[in-house]
């Protein structure tokens, strides 16, 4: 009976159209009330839960990543880098497609987050491929697509997230490990646009001239600074995952406000604000989940779900495709960081006993959900890149279907090749 509830309840609450923190924080106060009851309801716990989950040095991190990636999204910077990236790649054919991903990929280490590259990458990206002569619902299936490497490569909302659920895991190992799949993303991706481009015979440039890349290097160099600065000093030590973010916000203002001149005070405390909002509306997210995580430990569901599946097989191929199953149906229901906060300490247990790498299954779990971002109905990235592109929801999820094919690709990589996942973390810390 409980378990149909806290299951139960909160996977129809999600179909019914509940966001996230009032499903997760609804379920739990009626598993409170049909334990206690009205009377001996525990106002005490609720309050304790939802006070100290958010008082986390590590969740600092949120917030600033995503300042770093609003205030990049300000004036040109952006436009400087897909106009870098268009004379590096432009000449492939399909040429605007790849300049979009490569875009996404040098983007996802600043932000961290898909949606930020969707949403504001995005509005240049398809304009650009529609002057060209790309069809619209092509220019935003690959922006779409794109826009979930971004939470792959370092830094990664997710992974923080995920690191921070799991509670034993290397957040600096963990970023890390996101760089190879999140190229074979890329790579992946970019085969799947060189395939339409020749079959739908898409414009390419002409071949750039060393003083075209060194012009368009020029202009972009500041921008592209910002994930060697960060990377360079996760891997160095000279700061921690956390501070990074607080650096990657703190270069993204002097780009922003002092070297481009491109936003006043004005401008600044709008985005300040707007950031505020954002992740106001994730750690509440973190608040409910971790009381629905403590009530759902109390009933020792995690010890079950594990038997249940030690009773259908042991082996750790299988089980890492069963988890993949699951979590793609997970993604087309529930937002990212409240499945990772929810699931993670359920899942940790069993694979530490299987001895799957906690490196390994955070990569793989988060790769998982980014492909949810481009499922119905809380794919987020589907929303976003459909209200940019101007186009309808079922247009959107039709232009991004073909894109669902090299992503599961890598997925399958990462998920029978670890060593994609933990051979570099492992070589540089």
């Amino acid at each position: 009976m409980m378990l149909a509830v806290f299951l139960g309840l909160l996977i129809l609450l999600f179909v019914m159209g509940f966001s996230a923190p009032y499903a997760i924080g609804l379920t739990s106060c009626i598993v409170l009330v049909m334990e206690r009851g009205l009377t001996g309801f525990p106002f005490d716990i609720v309050a304790t839960k939802f006070a100290f989950s958010a008082n986390n040095f590590t969740l600092l991190a949120i917030p600033f990543f995503l300042l770093a990636g609003k205030l990049m999204n300000t004036g040109s910077i952006t436009k400087k880098i897909f106009g870098f990236c268009n004379t590096l790649v432009g000449w492939i054919p399909g040429g605007l497609g790849h300049a979009n991903i490569l875009a996404s990929i040098v983007f996802a280490g600043m932000s961290g987050s898909a949606v930020a590259d969707a949403s504001g990458l995005g509005t240049i990206e398809i304009k650009a491929m529609e002057d060209a002569g790309f069809d619209t619902d092509f220019a935003a299936g690959v922006t779409a697509a794109s826009s979930t490497i971004g939470p792959i490569i370092p830094p990664s909302i997710p992974l923080i997230v995920f690191a921070v659920s799991a509670g034993n895991v290397s957040i600096a190992k963990l970023l890390i490990g996101g760089i190879v799949p999140g190229l074979l993303m890329g790579i992946t991706l970019m085969m799947m646009v060189a395939y339409f481009a020749v079959k739908r015979k898409y414009p390419r440039t002409k071949f750039p001239t060393l003083g075209k890349i060194w012009k368009d290097f020029r202009q972009a160099f500041f921008p592209l600074l910002t994930p060697v600065i960060l990377i360079g000093g996760i891997l160095t030590g000279v700061f921690t995952p956390t501070e990074a973010a607080v650096v990657a916000a703190a270069y993204a203002f002097i780009l922003t406000v002092v070297v481009y001149r491109e936003a006043g005070l004005k401008d600044v405390l709008a985005i300040i604000e707007e950031t505020a909002k954002e992740t106001a509306s994730i750690m509440i997210v973190v608040c409910a989940s971790a009381l629905y995580g403590y009530l759902l430990v109390r009933t020792k569901l995690p010890t079950v779900f594990m038997d249940a599946i030690f009773t259908v097989t042991d082996n750790k191929i299988v089980i890492l495709l069963l988890l993949n199953v699951f979590f793609l149906i997970i993604g087309c229901f529930m937002e990212t960081n409240s499945a990772l906060i929810i699931l993670t300490p359920i899942l940790i247990p069993l694979t530490s006993a299987l001895g799957i790498d906690p490196l390994h299954l955070g990569v793989v779990i988060v790769l998982n959900l980014m492909v949810g971002l481009l499922t119905p109905p809380v794919g987020m990235c589907l929303y976003a890149t459909a209200k940019v592109a101007r186009i309808s929801l079922d247009r959107m999820i039709k232009a991004v279907a073909p894109f669902y094919i090299p992503l599961f690709l890598t997925l399958l990589l990462i998920t029978f090749i670890p060593q994609l996942v933990t051979w570099l973390p492992n070589l540089l810390l």
